[in-house]
């Protein structure tokens, strides 16, 4: 069927918008007093833009945005931020864990263009998402909704899936900017973390939306960056994004995130939402009444508003209409590229997946009778239809597959028997079957936005069923519900086959099915590192920080680079995903062009599928630079490709990357250099399935440090102009290894002092001065 969505479009008041004349925004700024312009910087209301009327005319019409990433929320003007039970029906995709986990930049886009197409025909301007925040723990509640622990995967995909939204004339707003990556305390906890961290973690994948795909507008998030909140921090709203990267679009605050309005229009945020009643509206216009605010901030802040309005108009004036039958097939098609295979160990000769016969199984777990898909917060979608796995296995096995819940779940169905009842239940169905499918997974209150999980464990009734059912019937494969990372070390050994579908969207249950029967071959990947436990994870100690502050002392060994920097074991690395059939990887190579600032090297390998069903594998191309002046991780990905294969095909993967994937932010010099030398190309499937590594030489930048009374002795020795007058002084000075030892870690003004030089403060000056030019 198809959802018309072409009523005449309305306004906040739910009278009909006039057709729009050509809207000229520089005309209409020009005409505007300061009173008007300061009104559209704040909202309507809570979903709408501020509208300015003059003798019952339009002369700045009001749009609409509302709640993604995921799916379309859009609400009667009156509901809460958190509601969903009058938002109209949408397609529910996959949550980004789920979209993320497919590494597919060409389904993003697919989805994307479902998701503006939705958009327009519900008459808003705007879709709230995505959301590229790093997982930095995976206890962080909201991390169902972001991508990945690495920036290279968040930034690509959700550049993707933003062409794909704005390509239907909506816009999108990447959030949050910036180091949201917990939900404690979010309103007010500053986020203490260095410049070389946040440039080479936190940054770069909002860096890669913005410069590949301008999203209409950038949120600020809530919390403080070093100390100052992001709704009015000059360095990230205006030097970084602005100036740096060259976003083109309007800064818009999360819901509730201003502080000080003036500070944030100083700063560079365009718009607060939601409406204020007037109040800081009235500020402003009192501040550049006083003096205290430049007009002219007040102004480029306006003119952005109206360029995201004026670029609304024409969509809004022709919303046309959506296929839900369409957009649902796109939903399974997503969630299943999305489900992980994680473990398919041998049971009598031969893994348990694909399911052989579906009408031989038995399904154990409420969670596949009442599906967990979507999270829980402010991008709840009120789905169009839902699918549960136990209907759809049924489906597929043409029978009544045999069912018993185990254990309830506050969302399911009532059951007042006994937990004990439960199990012995689900042990009779298994002991029965040929293959037990048991369903397990984080119920609703576990993750939501708001607060963070407590811990990375199952509930204890579950994993008890488990247990009990595989003493039962060995032939046991785990299904996984959840947004973020399981703990499975305490129980996988009860399971050959594992899989998470993650939350899989409206369509999600049918699309378990589909893989669990072989209808479609697992390609998913793994895009955060499950840990064997809390205590291995990077930001254990450091999450969710104390009295206001977190404090980022991991730096920037995040993720997988934490884990390999530390060797540590992990459930499954980064990258991780089996399949039902194989792939080889030979030729693989590495091409060195140019040097420093324009060095490229272009990575090569055949991808060959070896297996007997057709499926698609996940190249992953990581960097290594065992030698820099900073600490740098063991390898980082830089680039990946997804290429889909017939049985006994094969094909050339070719990636190319640039000087920015060779290089570290300096944090003395503040910029990105190459330094130069021997780099370590990496291809694999996982983060710890490397196929095959490279040795390249690079020609680096001059990265030479400018000198200064405190630098070391040693450091004087490795400049290239000082060094030899420092070491003709160190040498002549007859030092045996010990003093010399540590005299090169002193600074060059005590030695002096102390007279070891043989010159004084005025010759150490003066080579400086020569040294540094």
């Amino acid at each position: 069927m198809t959802l018309d969505q072409t009523a005449p479009a309305t306004t906040a008041d739910d009278s009909p918008r006039q057709p729009a004349q050509p809207f000229d925004v520089e005309r209409v700024l020009a005409s505007l007093t300061l009173e008007e312009k300061a009104s559209l910087l704040s909202g309507l209301d809570f979903w709408h833009t501020q509208q300015v009327e003059r003798d019952g005319e339009t002369v700045v019409p009001s749009v609409m945005v509302t709640d993604g990433p995921h799916g379309l929320r859009k609400q009667a003007e009156s509901a809460d931020h958190l509601g969903i039970g009058n938002s109209v029906p949408a397609t529910c995709f996959p949550t980004a864990a789920a979209l993320g986990s497919s590494w597919d930049a060409d389904l993003l886009r697919r989805v994307g263009e479902a998701l503006g197409r939705e958009t327009r025909a519900n008459d808003v301007a705007v879709l709230l998402g995505p959301g590229v925040n790093i997982k930095r723990s995976p206890l962080c509640g909201r991390n169902f909704e972001y991508f990945s622990e690495d920036p290279v995967v968040a930034g690509e995909l959700a550049a993707a899936l933003v062409d794909g939204i704005q390509s239907l004339g909506v816009g999108t707003s990447l959030k949050h900017f910036a180091a949201n990556n917990q939900e404690a305390d979010r309103m007010r906890v500053s986020a203490d973390v260095d410049e070389r961290t946040l440039r080479e973690i936190y940054l770069p994948a909002f860096e890669r939306v913005v410069t590949k795909a301008q999203p209409w507008t950038v949120m600020c998030s809530y919390n403080k960056v070093n100390g100052v909140y992001a709704s009015q921090h000059d360095w990230l709203l205006t030097t970084v994004l602005r100036d740096e990267w060259g976003f083109e679009g309007l800064v818009v605050s999360d819901w509730g995130a201003v502080r000080d309005r003036v500070a944030a229009v100083a700063a560079g945020l365009d718009l607060e939402m939601p409406a204020s009643g007037g109040r800081t509206d009235a500020e402003v216009v009192a501040a550049v009444r006083a003096g205290e605010l430049d007009e002219g901030l007040v102004d480029a802040a306006a003119r952005r508003v109206l360029g995201l309005v004026a670029r609304s108009l024409p969509a809004l004036e022709a919303p046309g209409e959506f296929d839900v039958d369409a957009h649902h097939t796109l939903a399974r098609e997503a969630a299943a590229a999305g489900t992980v295979l994680l473990r398919n160990e041998p049971v009598d000769g031969a893994p348990l997946l694909p399911l052989g016969a579906p009408a031989e199984v038995a399904v154990v777990g409420e969670l596949a009778r009442t599906p967990r898909y979507q999270g829980a917060g402010s991008s709840q979608v009120n789905p169009t239809r839902l699918d549960d796995a136990l209907t759809a296995l049924r489906s597929a096995a043409g029978a009544d597959v045999p069912f018993a819940p185990g254990y309830t779940l506050a969302e399911g169905p009532d059951d007042d028997r006994s937990p004990e009842a439960l199990v012995a239940e689900a042990v009779e169905v298994a002991r029965g079957a040929g293959t037990v499918l048991v369903f397990l997974g984080l119920p609703a209150a576990y993750e939501s936005e708001g607060y963070d999980r407590e811990h990375l464990d199952l509930p204890a009734d579950q994993v008890a069923l488990l247990r009990a059912v595989a003493a039962a019937n060995p032939r046991v494969v785990v299904v996984l519900a959840g947004g973020s990372a399981i703990s499975v070390s305490e129980w996988q050994d009860a399971a050959p086959a594992l899989l998470t579908g993650w939350l899989g969207g409206q369509a999600g249950g049918s699309a378990v099915a589909d893989v669990l029967t072989g209808a479609v071959t697992p390609s998913g990947k793994l895009t955060e590192t499950l840990p064997l436990r809390l205590e291995d994870t990077p930001a254990f100690g450091n999450f969710p920080g104390e009295l206001g502050h977190v404090r980022y002392g991991e730096g920037v060994l995040v993720g997988y680079r934490w884990y390999d920097a530390r060797k540590v074991d992990v459930a499954y690395p980064f990258g991780h995903g089996l399949s039902y059939t194989t792939f080889a990887y030979d030729d693989a190579a590495a091409e060195v062009s140019g040097t420093g600032a324009d060095a490229r090297v272009r990575v090569s390998v055949r991808v060959t599928n070896t297996g007997a069903v057709a499926g698609a594998e996940v190249v992953q191309v990581y960097v290594g630079d065992p030698a820099a002046q900073v600490q740098r991780p063991e390898r980082e990905l830089k680039g990946f490709a997804k290429v889909h294969l017939d049985p006994g095909a094969s094909q050339v993967v070719t990636l190319d990357l640039d000087a920015r994937d060779l290089s570290y932010w300096h944090p003395v010099l503040r910029r990105w250099v190459v330094e130069g030398g021997e780099f370590r190309v990496a291809v694999g499937a996982s983060s710890r399935d490397l196929r095959a590594e490279l040795v390249v030489d690079v020609v680096g930048e001059d990265v030479t440090l400018p000198l200064h009374e405190l630098s070391t002795v040693g450091e004087a020795m490795a400049h290239p102009v000082a060094g030899p007058v420092v070491r003709a002084t160190i040498d002549g000075a007859g030092l045996d290894p010990v003093m010399l030892s540590m005299v090169a870690d002193m600074p060059l003004a005590v030695v002096v002092d102390f007279g070891m030089a043989g010159f004084d403060r005025a010759a150490l000056g003066q080579l400086i001065e020569t040294a540094n030019a």
